[in-house]
């Protein structure tokens, strides 16, 4: 595979055809904050731990990204609440702290347009998203709130069940069911419509199926999946059959193909044989709500890790096998790129930020015109982005400005 050590090299081949904006937006619908983040004085600008920094960033062409406020669900209770708001409120900080403390290198966002004018100001555009909204506990009000300090995408679930909804994976390990509310629950359907009147994107990535057709059906404005997969060519639950991307088109959505190799390439029979042997060998099944003891979640999951670990990781070229099938499925307005990195994202030839231009580079060689990888590389998701705003109800539109 040819490496492009700058995505500016591609792009200066789009002058002719496409308006500055688009030519230099490259957007990043979904990665995750590393564990360095929690560290004092933690800003991105250089971080060899992580596989986001703003220095390779740039080398890359990255020049926007949503960073993901995620707190991983636990026990749902008082005190797990407790800690859980408490890690959100510190990792809210974190990504705050990318713009604040690189004042001359980036700049937080809170719609397209800010995008746009920051990163035609030469600077990286910060946009937060939240992921699993179980740290909120079951105050709708809590979004406005979120919303206030800048959050302008939220996912209701990552792995496991929770208050609004039923994740596509259910944490066994935590006593879930395979579904507990049959999709939405009565405060995640409530939770869709507080979305829509503040004008935030609603996503749909992570959901199960049932909640997935709900979400679409009760969203005045279109959704994203900012880190889907095909169902079709990896058959995980975790990725959207050809009748859910068929929906999102419908819908006005966009889905951003992943670079997380187990939901681009399916699982060998023998990973599949060793999870299924460990989820025995804990007593875990998807009919017997048991909850293993915190000591016994640790130990379980890291065992899990060590086992699909051993994974052979995917590659760019299956990354764009991904996106060409949904382009010819729903057709280029409605797919975008994302990497899901610091959270088991990337994928030989996208490992890190900085390699960003190969993907650039595959997407050429697959036959993709200038303005066609604008659009897939930000011009889709400012699309939906915008389309959440411009759906907000007129009440919240006079309240928040």
């Amino acid at each position: 595979m040819r490496s492009v050590t700058s995505l500016a090299f591609v792009l200066s081949t789009f002058l002719a055809t496409t308006p500055l904006a688009a030519q230099t937006i490259v957007f990043d619908p979904h990665l995750d904050l590393p564990k360095s983040a929690a560290e004092a004085g933690w800003t991105g600008l250089a971080d060899p731990i992580s596989q986001f920094d703003l220095e390779r960033a740039r080398k890359g062409g990255l020049t926007t990204a949503a960073i993901a406020l995620f707190v991983p669900q636990g026990a749902r209770n008082p005190a797990a609440l407790v800690t859980a708001q408490r890690d959100a409120v510190a990792r809210d900080a974190a990504i705050h702290a990318i713009a604040d403390g690189n004042a001359t290198r980036a700049a937080f966002a809170r719609s397209p347009a800010d995008v746009r004018r920051i990163v035609a100001g030469g600077k990286f555009a910060v946009v937060e998203s939240l992921l699993n909204a179980w740290p909120l506990g079951e105050d709708l009000d809590a979004f406005d709130r979120w919303h206030a300090r800048g959050v302008s995408i939220v996912g209701f679930v990552h792995a496991g069940h929770n208050q609004f909804a039923d994740s596509s994976r259910p944490v066994l390990q935590l006593g879930d069911r395979v579904t507990e509310h049959n999709g939405l629950s009565p405060l995640g359907r409530a939770a869709v419509k507080r979305l829509n009147d503040l004008g935030v994107l609603i996503d749909v990535s992570q959901l199960s199926d049932a909640a997935f057709d709900q979400v679409l059906a009760l969203s005045r404005a279109p959704v994203i999946a900012s880190h889907s997969d095909v169902r079709t060519l990896a058959d995980s639950p975790r990725n959207l059959t050809d009748a859910q991307l068929d929906a999102l088109k419908a819908k006005g959505g966009v889905i951003a193909i992943n670079a997380f190799s187990a939901y681009l390439r399916a699982r060998s029979p023998e990973t599949a044989k060793a999870v299924v042997a460990l989820q025995g060998e804990y007593g875990l099944s998807p009919t017997d709500a048991k909850i293993l003891s915190p000591e016994k979640q640790v130990e379980y999951d890291h065992r899990y890790h060590e086992i699909v670990g051993k994974e052979p990781k995917a590659s760019v070229e299956e990354l764009i096998n991904a996106v060409d099938y949904a382009v010819k499925r729903i057709g280029i307005d409605h797919v975008a790129l994302s990497s899901d990195f610091n959270h088991g994202g990337g994928v030989t030839g996208w490992s890190d930020v900085g390699e960003t231009g190969n993907v650039t580079a595959a997407l050429t060689r697959h036959g993709y015109t200038p303005a066609q990888i604008a659009k897939l590389w930000g011009g889709n998701v400012l699309r939906v982005w915008q389309a959440a705003i411009d759906a907000r109800d007129p009440a919240y539109k006079s309240r928040l400005g």
